[in-house]
């Protein structure tokens, strides 16, 4: 009996003496705690369903407790989600205990309105977790407006994109070097930020001359100011397996480097441009690196570095418009058009034509020559012929001709940076206006009847003056 009052007498105080002990905390801002997760991305589409609900864990591997200064949505309470921090309501919660080697939940809801048009496509915000003087951020991203969503998609045989949503891609996609993907007219393809559009294989874009049939590459921010900004997303890059490429009737726009084209062709022209628009590039708009393109009726307008064919290659344009303008997100500071046959040391054949081509920038100081030609070791074929530049010197190069060079204002039709508006077509009183040479083509960009009045000389340039 002794024994056994002994053995209940020492539970008792084992049990008054831990329920009585204090946890131990920590302030020291070496002690860290962990989450589960650093994102938690809400893949739904939500035309079936307003709410989804994730959860991540807040751990304490620490060998005492931490106290949690605030747990708060960046969005605060207009965020579409919510947050739960171990059973309190957010947008903010405060002074929250972790006990040594425990852990916490904080539940994750969003809520968004199927029919919400004015939504962005990916819906983004974070929660801050602040404790001893840290700070830490897990980031939160679910899809807005109904769309075709890809996450690192690959496409691995002949695939078909319709013009019944948007397509919105997260992560990249990549186009296998066995596959074609076609894309079809009125189709809009928005890149996240981390979303490279890579092409091994083959890409056929099929736009058509409306603005509606138009196919549109550009990022997924649609929502003031970031709609206009570029380097919104790396852009679309045609790599050395890449073949039989052709975009009609696009429009590439606000991308890092929009179009990336590298190594020659295995058969026929790398890539084929034609009635399409490359705008608002941070760095190059056209990067060729020794390889193929044909382009006809072409703007690339208002990028870093506009267009830029080096290392060789062989390239043919027809009325194309290469032109920047300074404004509030770029300064014009490199001459719109660079073309080599060589990079770093070692050169290559280079065979490259243009005919009724404007090459134009503002005149700011930075750059006295729009167009820069340099060549090294290898005899290039160049011909320019019937074009308008802003040039302060001709080049003279071996292996170059120049028929019909203007060095004067092509009078664009409106150009106004502060509005962010600019019309590229040609004013009545231009000089490019019915001189070009007869290259062939019976239409513009606009996909209206080349030349006006039937029978003239064409205009220069993308546009044929009405």
């Amino acid at each position: 009996m002794t024994l056994v009052k002994n053995l209940l007498l020492f539970c008792t105080f084992a049990v008054f003496f831990f329920s009585c002990r204090k946890e131990s905390f920590t302030t020291n801002a070496d002690a860290q705690l962990r989450t589960s997760v650093d994102s938690l991305h809400f893949d739904t589409v939500f035309t079936t369903t307003g709410s989804v609900s994730q959860f991540l864990k807040i751990v304490n591997d620490n060998d005492k407790g931490i106290r949690i200064s605030s747990v708060r949505l960046a969005g605060g309470a207009s965020s579409p989600f919510k947050i739960n921090v171990d059973g309190v309501t957010g947008p903010q919660v405060n002074n929250v205990e972790v006990l040594a080697d425990d852990s916490i939940y904080i539940y994750v809801t969003v809520s968004i309105n199927p029919t919400a048009q004015n939504l962005p496509f990916v819906v983004q915000d974070s929660i801050e977790i602040t404790y001893n003087g840290n700070r830490k951020w897990v980031q939160l991203a679910a899809f807005g407006q109904n769309a075709h969503f890809y996450r690192n998609r690959k496409v691995m045989g002949n695939e078909v994109w319709n013009n019944d949503l948007p397509y919105v891609i997260l992560g990249g996609l990549t186009v296998d070097t066995t596959a074609t993907l076609t894309i079809n007219k009125g189709c809009k393809v928005y890149m996240h930020a981390d979303a490279p559009f890579i092409v091994h294989g083959s890409l056929q874009v099929n736009g058509e001359k409306f603005d509606s049939t138009r196919v549109i590459f550009s990022g997924d921010r649609l929502d003031e100011p970031y709609r206009d900004f570029p380097a919104s997303y790396p852009g679309l890059i045609f790599t050395a397996s890449s073949k039989n490429n052709i975009i009609n009737y696009g429009i590439i726009k606000n991308a890092y480097q929009a179009v990336v084209v590298v190594s020659p062709a295995t058969t026929g022209t790398k890539l084929n441009l034609n009635e399409t628009i490359i705008d608002n590039a941070y760095d190059a708009g056209l990067l060729g690196i020794n390889t193929s393109i044909n382009a006809r009726n072409v703007l690339i307008s208002n990028c870093g570095k506009n267009l830029f064919l080096v290392g060789g290659g062989t390239y043919d344009f027809k009325h194309t418009t290469v032109a920047t303008f300074s404004n509030s997100y770029i300064q014009h500071k490199d001459p719109v058009f660079v073309l080599t046959n060589y990079i770093n040391q070692g050169a290559a054949n280079l065979t490259a034509s243009f005919t009724n081509c404007i090459f134009w920038g503002e005149q700011n100081g930075f750059v006295n020559n729009e167009v820069v030609i340099d060549t090294k070791t290898i005899t290039p074929s160049i011909s320019f012929n019937k074009i308008l530049w802003r040039m302060q010197s001709t080049p003279s190069i071996n292996g170059l001709t120049i028929t019909g060079a203007i060095n004067q204002s092509p009078l664009f039709d409106s150009i106004n940076t502060a509005e962010r508006f600019y019309n590229f077509r040609l004013k009545a009183n231009s000089p490019g206006v019915n001189v070009g040479a007869a290259a062939g083509l019976v239409i513009d960009l606009d996909g209206a009847t080349r030349p006006r009045p039937v029978g003239s000389l064409p205009d220069l340039g993308a546009y044929e003056r009405n």
